[in-house]
């Protein structure tokens, strides 16, 4: 079976408080998962780019539009259900407010209170690098 191509975004908020807080949405009722934790994004279509996927992604989930997007890290992952190729971007700039438009549960996290949701397997080793990246864009 091919593997599934999928983006997922890393939205980070800037300021000093929450220089170091993350996005993460629940998965709604219904879909493989339901309430599992993972980061934004969904699967890249046929004939799409990763960065265009990212962007209709955010906007058809939070509705927001990316204004600036890197892609960090790439995670093949298999599930019992189907191998997965992630594109995970940082994402520290969009415009929009932040909603669930398909009804989902979002909020902001930090390294530390992602220990208590439970979170979908492929995005354990994302978050142990993560600090690295938050701290990159801190100057810490």
């Amino acid at each position: 079976m091919k593997p599934v191509r999928v983006v997922a975004a890393i939205l980070t908020r800037s300021g000093k408080e929450s220089s170091k807080e993350f996005l993460l949405t629940q998965r709604p009722a219904g879909k493989v998962y339901a309430g599992y934790w993972e980061f934004p994004g969904g699967k890249i279509e046929t004939g799409e780019t990763a960065e265009a996927a990212l962007a209709r992604e955010l906007e058809e989930e939070l509705g927001i539009v990316v204004e600036q997007a890197t892609l960090w890290q790439i995670v093949y992952f298999t599930y019992p259900h189907a191998e997965v190729v992630l594109h995970f971007f940082h994402v520290p700039m969009w415009r929009g407010k932040i909603y669930g438009r398909e009804g989902q549960n979002c909020g902001w996290q930090t390294p530390e209170t992602c220990r208590e949701l439970l979170l979908l397997p492929a995005n354990h080793g994302i978050l142990k690098a993560l600090p690295t990246l938050l701290n990159s864009r801190t100057g810490v």
